[in-house]
C-alpha cells in the first residue's frame, strides 16, 4: 500500500499500477490494454450490482491504465515511482469505449469524479461486439448504404479489400443530411472471432451536413480530438484560441491489410425523438490520388502552424504582460498630470488680497485687477458720506423746508382740537 493520493482523480490508496493490472513492467501496450480490459469489464457495476465496491475498484484499475498507457508517466513511474508524476498530469482521461466498458451511466459516474469520458457508447453493443454476436452487413468499395440508427445503437458493416485496394489506402465516410449525431467506429477482430473496438470519430457539422471519416492511408493522418480542446479552452478561456489545434491527434491505425474489417455507425443523440439519419460509403485511394496528396499536404501545414502558435503563444502572453503594465501607468500618469493642474491653478488664485467666490471675477472693473471696491474709494470720503449736511447746501434747505411745512401742519392741528 502507498500513501494518500492528492486531487481528485486518483483513488484514496494507490497501489502499484503493474500490480493492480496484474502485468509484469517489460508487459507490451497491447498486453496492458487487454489486460485492463478484462478488469474492467470484470467490475463494470453492471455486473456487481451486489457489490458496493465495484465502482472503486473500477476507478483503481483506470487509474493505473491511465499511468501504464501514457509512455511518458509510464517511464516516469518506472524511474521514480509516484513522486515523479506531476499531480496534475494524473487527471484521468481515459478512452473508456476504446475498451469496451462504458455506458451512459458510468460516463456520468467518472464526471463526477472529474475524469473526462470521451464517449457513452452502450456497454451492450460493445459486449456484443466482443462476443461477436452482432449483425455485420456487407459494405462493398465503390457503394453506399443508408439507413437510420437509434440512440445507443450500432448498424455494423463488413468492408472486403484485395491486396491491390489496402495498398492503394482505403477511405470510410459516414454523412448525414438531417444532420443527425452518430459515431463511425473501427472494429479490429480478435483470435475468438469477436470485435474490440479500436478507433472511433464522432460527427462533425461540415456546412450543411454531418460528416465522419476514417482514412487509411500509409502515412501518418490526424483526427480532430474536440475533448482535448474543449478541456485546453476550459483551462484558460483567454487563450482559446491557441489551443484549437490541440485536438489534432493522431490516428492509430494507418492502413488496412487485404481481408474483411468491420466498421459500425453508433447513434449518440436523437433530434426531436428521430433516430439518427445517414449514409456510409467504403472508397478506394486510388482514385483520389490528388486529393491524398493535399491532405498529406495540408496536415503537415497544421501541425507547423501548431508548433508556431505554441511559440507565438509565449510572445503574445509576454507583449501582454507589458500591455496591462502600460495600460496601467497610463492611468496613474493621467491622475498625476491632472492632479498637478489642478494644484496649479489653485496657486494662481492665491494671488488676490480677498477671496472671492468661484465665479466673480469680472463682474465690476475694481474685481478684475484682484482688488476690492472699497480700496479703490477717496480717503475720507466714507466720513462725508456718513457726516450731517450743512445748512447752506441745497440738500440741507430741503430738508428744512419739509420740516417747518411738517411743523405748521401739526400746529394746525393743534389749533383746531383746542
Amino acid at each position: 500500500m502507498g500513501p494518500k493520493v492528492e486531487g481528485p482523480s486518483a483513488p484514496a490508496m494507490r497501489r502499484d499500477p503493474y500490480e493492480v493490472l496484474n502485468v509484469s513492467k517489460d508487459s507490451t501496450d497491447q498486453e496492458i490494454k487487454t489486460a485492463y480490459r478484462k478488469l474492467a469489464l470484470k467490475y463494470h457495476p453492471d455486473k456487481n450490482v451486489d457489490n458496493p465496491e465495484a465502482s472503486e475498484l473500477f476507478k483503481e484499475v483506470a487509474y493505473s491504465y491511465n499511468i501504464l498507457s501514457d509512455p511518458e508517466k509510464r517511464r516516469q513511474y518506472d524511474s521514480a515511482g509516484f513522486e515523479a508524476l506531476d499531480a496534475e498530469g494524473l487527471d484521468m482521461e481515459i478512452d473508456l469505449s476504446n475498451l469496451g466498458t462504458v455506458n451512459t451511466m458510468f460516463a456520468a459516474l467518472f464526471s463526477k469524479l472529474g475524469v473526462p469520458i470521451k464517449t457513452t457508447i452502450s456497454a451492450n453493443v460493445l459486449e456484443e461486439a466482443i462476443n461477436g454476436t452482432v449483425t455485420v452487413r456487407p459494405l462493398p468499395i465503390g457503394t453506399s448504404v443508408s439507413g437510420k440508427v437509434d440512440k445507443q445503437c450500432a448498424h455494423f458493416f463488413g468492408v472486403t479489400i484485395n491486396e491491390q485496394q489496402a495498398e492503394a489506402g482505403i477511405v470510410v465516410r459516414v454523412t448525414s443530411t438531417a444532420q443527425s449525431k452518430f459515431k463511425l467506429l473501427y472494429f479490429e477482430q480478435e483470435a475468438n472471432g469477436g470485435y474490440n473496438l479500436a478507433l472511433q470519430e464522432d460527427s462533425e457539422k461540415t456546412g450543411k451536413v454531418t460528416s465522419a471519416g476514417m482514412y487509411f492511408l500509409h502515412f501518418q493522418v490526424y483526427r480532430m480530438d474536440s475533448t482535448v480542446n474543449a478541456l485546453a479552452m476550459a483551462k484558460d478561456p483567454e487563450a482559446a484560441f491557441f489551443k484549437r489545434l490541440e485536438g489534432l491527434q493522431p490516428c492509430e491505425v494507418s492502413e488496412l491489410k487485404a481481408g474483411t474489417h468491420i466498421f459500425a455507425v453508433y447513434g449518440t443523440e436523437i433530434i426531436f425523438f428521430k433516430p439518427a439519419s445517414y449514409m456510409i460509403e467504403a472508397l478506394c485511394a486510388r482514385s483520389y490520388e490528388e486529393t491524398t496528396e493535399k491532405l498529406k499536404e495540408i496536415e503537415a501545414q497544421i501541425l507547423t502552424k501548431r508548433t508556431d502558435l505554441r511559440q507565438f503563444e509565449t510572445e503574445y502572453r509576454k507583449a501582454l504582460a507589458r500591455f496591462q503594465e502600460v495600460t496601467n501607468r497610463y492611468g496613474q500618469e493621467k491622475q498625476s498630470v491632472d492632479e498637478l493642474l489642478k494644484q496649479r491653478d489653485g496657486i494662481h488664485s492665491s494671488f488676490t488680497v480677498t477671496r472671492v467666490p468661484n465665479g466673480d471675477f469680472g463682474s465690476s472693473g475694481s474685481a478684475g485687477n484682484g482688488t476690492s471696491s472699497s480700496s479703490n474709494r477717496v480717503p475720507g470720503e466714507d466720513s462725508k458720506m456718513g457726516s450731517p449736511v450743512e445748512d447752506g447746501s441745497v440738500e440741507g434747505k430741503d430738508k428744512s423746508s419739509k420740516k417747518k411745512w411738517f411743523n405748521l401742519n401739526l400746529r394746525g392741528s393743534d389749533k383746531k382740537i383746542g
